[in-house]
């Protein structure tokens, strides 16, 4: 047996509403909170305590990205686990290859995209981000619970598609000319142009065109613009036929990696080191300017 069908990438509060419940239908909360250390560095923790006080979507399960869904051995946060550390954590949220999946956060979708991205990636397809997420379905008054919510484990089955995801080699093709791809960068604006930033070099990678994760949802909602507005800010990158997304580790990247799918560019990737890797390399390039148009 199998979930109720996910047709598209996104769906809607009414729509999950609809199906709250339905066999073989899991609903996982992927929020992580930012902070800032004493050292003025971005930090991260673990939405589960929001989740268990603050309340979560019914029946949710709450997905560790921190910990469990990355790769502690990697070099830089976030890094992206192997097939079997994927398999083995979904499994244990209750999700197997006939359930399909419906991901959030409490942010402005960045983590749930991330988890949609990792699914996509490990050859699953039955998944989608809730628009708007948490934001959206509590300002519209819908039910949620508080506490844990225990999965049942299931088994998973993990098929990488490596074609999802860019190495710095293939970024540096793109940069050289010697590769055909468009580059797309979720940072802030004042961390693309370099005002700001935490790292000795700051900046973007040359010919990278901004679209922050932020633009990408309404201020309120928190839900997706409509899909011309997605296709504006995206529309110098969607020239070439190959378009790599990045940021500081792969998150907000994902952001731009759903929009880009969701106005139909079928052959995006994501350089998951982004400018964690990049911007520690001396010899790598990078643009610190006012103008965020390139």
């Amino acid at each position: 047996m199998s979930g109720p069908l996910i047709e598209f990438p996104v769906v809607s509060t009414q729509w999950l509403a609809d199906h709250l419940g339905a066999e073989k239908l899991a609903v996982v909360d992927a929020t992580v909170l930012g902070f800032v250390q004493p050292n003025g560095r971005p930090g991260y923790l673990s939405g589960h305590e929001s989740y268990l006080l603050n309340g979560h979507l019914p029946g949710a399960v709450f997905a560790d990205l921190i910990e469990e869904l990355s790769d502690p051995e990697g070099r830089y946060p976030f890094t992206r686990p192997d097939a079997g550390r994927f398999a083995e954590a979904v499994g244990a949220l209750g999700i197997d290859n006939e359930t399909s999946v419906v991901v959030y956060d409490a942010v402005v979708g960045q983590w749930a995209a991330r988890l949609w991205w990792l699914f996509r990636a490990f050859g699953y397809d039955s998944v989608a981000v809730l628009d708007g997420g948490l934001t959206k379905w509590v300002a519209e008054e819908r039910e949620t619970d508080l506490g844990h919510v225990q999965p049942t484990a299931a088994s998973f089955v993990a098929v990488p598609r490596e074609e999802l995801w860019a190495s710095k080699a293939e970024v540096e093709a793109i940069v050289a000319g010697d590769s055909a791809g468009a580059l797309v960068c979720g940072i802030p604006p004042k961390e693309f142009s370099g005002e700001v930033g935490t790292r000795e070099r700051r900046g973007h990678i040359p010919g990278s065109v901004s679209v922050p994760a932020s633009r990408l949802v309404d201020r309120e909602s928190n839900a997706l613009l409509p899909e011309a507005a997605l296709r504006g800010l995206l529309e110098p990158a969607l020239k070439q036929d190959r378009v790599v997304t990045y940021c500081n580790g792969g998150i907000a990247a994902a952001s731009d990696a759903l929009a880009l799918t969701l106005v139909g560019h079928s052959n995006v990737a994501i350089y998951d080191e982004s400018l964690n890797e990049w911007a520690t390399d001396a010899y790598a390039p990078l643009i610190t300017s006012a103008s965020t148009s390139h």
